[in-house]
């Protein structure tokens, strides 16, 4: 069996990885392929942002497979992983920074204050797509405009939803969290690795 993990990420990987030591097939070695896939991320305003995450997890898990059967053909069977995370702050969604006017805004916006971060793992073999959802609540401390303005000259913000990245630098800000650190990472590893065990990767 393939395992495939849609996401350019190099966080995601490095999570995915992880999981290597919980192999309980002792003759098969725990590897997997790396394939990004793209899609549209656009929100659809009817939708909630549990909704939103989870259906961005299974479309690029479903995107990834249709362009793995592409490149490689379907004679193995293939499970690919797709994952997807969100700041969301009261009722709103916070994507990734346009700029870096943007990311002062955003990072001005949780000083202080507490918002979720929802990850969502979606894993597909075509017939079958099982799924998970994981809400973490991260509170962040006071930050002052010299705070912001360093840490955006370090470019970390840009690339990232919420405008911060826990695992790097931008943990200097988080006070405390409930939940998974992983998941705010970008891959719960607990639930993952449950979804692997029910489609009989692991």
């Amino acid at each position: 069996m393939k395992l495939v993990l849609a996401s350019g990420s190099p966080r995601r990987k490095e999570l995915l990885g992880q999981l290597a030591f919980l192999n309980t097939k002792a003759d098969v070695p725990f590897e997997f392929e790396i394939l990004a896939a793209d899609i549209d991320e656009s929100h659809n305003s009817a939708e909630s942002a549990e909704e939103f995450v989870l259906r961005l997890a299974k479309e690029k898990a479903l995107a990834g497979l249709a362009l793995y059967a592409a490149e490689h053909g379907t004679e193995e069977q293939t499970v690919v992983l797709g994952s997807d995370t969100i700041v969301v702050q009261g009722e709103t969604i916070l994507g990734k920074p346009k700029d870096e006017a943007d990311a002062a805004a955003i990072l001005a916006s949780l000083s202080g204050q507490s918002h979720r971060v929802m990850t969502a793992v979606a894993l597909t073999d075509g017939s079958k797509t099982v799924s998970k959802l994981v809400t973490t609540k991260v509170q962040f401390c006071e930050l002052t405009q010299a705070d912001i303005l360093a840490y955006i000259a370090t470019g970390e913000p840009m690339d990232k939803a919420g405008a911060y990245g826990i695992q790097g630098l931008g943990g200097n800000f988080v006070e405390a969290i409930e939940g998974s650190y992983s998941a705010v990472v970008g891959l719960p590893l607990v639930e993952t690795r449950a979804l692997l065990c029910e489609m009989q990767v692991l």
